[in-house]
């Protein structure tokens, strides 16, 4: 069942970042603050749908993943965050998520 719940969630996220206009985008990665005020509103949201901190890691890995094959960095924040997941491997990519998800939940 969270197998499923997991991947109802990946297939959201993909859906959502395919569905992105380029200004949308431009508009949450030209500044690191607008990047992490997106994806803690997405945390936000993750939490009320009773979704577990494991659950929002993966999430944050899939738009990780789409950010690292997709689009460039906008500034600083984003070029280290692109060059560490670059360098690591999925189980690294997979702890800077949840260090990412902890980082929004820190913020809130």
């Amino acid at each position: 069942m969270a197998n499923q719940s997991t991947d109802r969630v990946e297939n959201k996220v993909d859906d959502t970042l395919s569905r992105m206009s380029e200004d949308k985008k431009e508009d949450i990665l030209s500044n690191f603050d607008h990047f992490k005020e997106y994806l803690g509103n997405k945390v936000s949201l993750a939490d009320k749908l009773g979704m577990n901190e494991e659950q929002q890691a993966k999430a944050a890995q899939k738009v990780g993943d789409y950010l690292a094959a997709h689009e460039e960095p906008k500034n600083r924040e984003e070029k280290l965050l692109y060059e560490l997941w670059k360098a690591g491997n999925k189980d690294e990519q997979h702890m800077l998520s949840h260090m990412l998800v902890k980082l929004v939940h820190s913020e809130s």
